[in-house]
């Protein structure tokens, strides 16, 4: 038996210390450690712009508006310059009536040759656009220019010898990866903010024009007015997305910012450079979102995809077989999970490109080929006046105890309105003890899905028995033509109702 002394075993304890320290570090570990951001400012900050806008508004401020910081506004200073100068003084009639206004926000160069990418809405209208670069150079700047939808521009500098920045994928980036912004918030320059990642494909809530083809990149890197345009690096020093916007509730940052992914934005740039605008596909359809209820009506295994309430004659969407009721799953191979995620995908290729849709109808998956018209923006179509009502008797009420409603055959105006030539029939009525939470009184059901299966509706005493037969706990889907508060024009959607038990 070998004997071991103590300072023998407390040499081979230090030993082994020794090569535990001298030992690599385990991947998990080092992946924890925070990125160099001294190294990522000091690459980068060289290729991020200041940008200052100037831009002369034609006329001023309407009466009784306030200024920007609650003082009085222009009308109500001329006035006062009025009375205590006369009309040849300060506001008076020798003073032009138009005003400058000045803004600015970020920018970075993509280009050696002074190529630089910002916002639409930093330099939306303006008269001038100056850029101030890092060692303090400034240059007037010329429009290439702009996409509104994408809040995307291009601009140029008379400049040569610049360090573009360089672009990285979006796609690749995770939930949680720390991202750096820099820029000129409130006008500081040059300024460097880090945070994560907080989520990806985010649909904007603000009712801005963007939201619905931009997939944003959701961060909370500080992002203030001023950063508005400038560059999101990922850890390696790479931009993957450029700054556009906040939530808040107080007009500064709160932790919410969003950026546009720059592989969009880089698409958008090279055709804003080959042409001066952007061609965007269009299918042609009315879509909705998919609920728990309605994928349960429509046999589907769980709430996803896009559910088409209409179809435009003569799109391409009706050129492919696509039909009202089908809920696109996935487009070009790629999923639909949310009802927003459908134009995005669509507008991101290009019309006349064959595109492959896949379409849930009757308890199946179909694929589907269809070539995209051009994408253009949706006007507003003026509501016909209603039409005198029909003289004829009203059609007798059938009832259906089931759910508490009254329905009928849809009368001559209500026909024209609606454009349901035949079949169908109108909700006249909803008991007040009813448990019906997404139909109203008016509504024009033309067909009805259950357990996948779609039955179109002839008239009132079919729905009727329709529902009479469907199971108790069943969740129906009613397809229906919503008539608009204002009269003179209706609207397709989905309704669900469970029966009661």
């Amino acid at each position: 038996m070998t004997k071991i002394t103590l300072p023998r075993l407390l040499a081979a304890l230090g030993a082994a210390f020794t090569l535990t320290l001298l030992s690599p570090m385990p991947a998990a570990v080092q992946a924890r450690e925070l990125p160099d951001f001294v190294k990522l400012y000091e690459d980068n900050a060289p290729s991020v712009v200041s940008i200052r806008v100037t831009q002369t508004l034609g006329r001023r401020p309407s009466r009784g508006q306030r200024g920007e910081d609650g003082g009085p506004n222009r009308d109500e200073m001329e006035e006062f310059f009025r009375r205590f100068f006369g009309p040849g003084g300060p506001g008076g009639q020798g003073r032009p009536r138009e005003f400058r206004r000045q803004g600015g926000g970020s920018g970075f160069i993509i280009a050696s040759d002074g190529f630089i990418i910002t916002n639409h809405h930093v330099v939306d209208d303006a008269d001038e656009v100056m850029v101030r670069l890092t060692d303090r150079r400034e240059f007037k700047a010329r429009v290439i220019g702009k996409d509104q939808r994408t809040d995307i521009a291009i601009i140029k500098i008379d400049a040569t010898g610049l360090r573009p920045v360089k672009i990285g994928d979006p796609s690749a980036l995770r939930i949680g990866e720390w991202v750096a912004a820099i820029g000129q918030p409130l006008g500081f320059e040059t300024t460097l903010t880090t945070g994560v990642v907080s989520a990806k494909a985010r649909a904007s809530r603000g009712g801005d024009r963007t939201g619905d083809l931009v997939p944003f990149i959701q961060h909370d890197a500080a992002v203030n007015p001023g950063n508005s345009g400038g560059p999101l690096f990922n850890s390696r020093g790479e931009v993957v997305a450029v700054n556009s916007m906040i939530a808040t509730f107080s007009g500064g940052f709160q932790g919410i910012s969003f950026a546009i992914p720059i592989d969009l934005a880089m698409d958008v740039v090279a055709q804003l450079r080959a042409s001066g605008s952007v061609r965007r596909g269009m299918l042609g359809v009315n879509i909705g979102p998919v609920s728990r209820e309605l994928a349960e009506a429509f046999g589907l295994p769980r709430g996803q995809g896009a559910v088409v309430s209409s179809v435009t004659r003569g799109s391409a969407a009706e050129k492919a077989g696509i039909r009202q009721g089908d809920v696109i799953l996935r487009f070009n191979d790629r999923p639909v999970e949310e009802s927003s995620d459908l134009p995005r995908l669509v507008t991101s290729v290009r019309p006349g490109t064959p595109a492959t849709v896949q379409v849930w109808r009757d308890g199946k998956a179909l694929e589907l080929t269809v070539t995209l018209d051009e994408w253009s923006e949706p006007t507003t179509v003026a509501a016909a006046a209603p039409s005198a009502p029909s003289r004829a008797a009203p059609s007798p009420a059938s009832k259906v105890d089931k759910l508490g409603l009254a329905l009928r055959a849809p009368n001559e105006r209500e026909r024209t309105a609606s454009k349901v030539e035949r079949g169908g029939a109108v909700i006249d009525d909803i008991a007040d003890n009813a448990n019906v939470r997404s139909l109203n009184e008016g509504d024009l059901v033309t067909a009805v899905t259950i357990k996948g299966r779609t039955t179109s509706i002839d008239s009132a005493a079919q729905l009727a028995d329709v529902l009479a037969k469907a199971e108790k706990g069943t969740t129906i889907a009613f397809r229906v033509k919503r008539p608009l508060p204002q009269g003179g024009e209706y609207v397709d959607l989905f309704a669900t109702e469970r029966m009661p038990e």
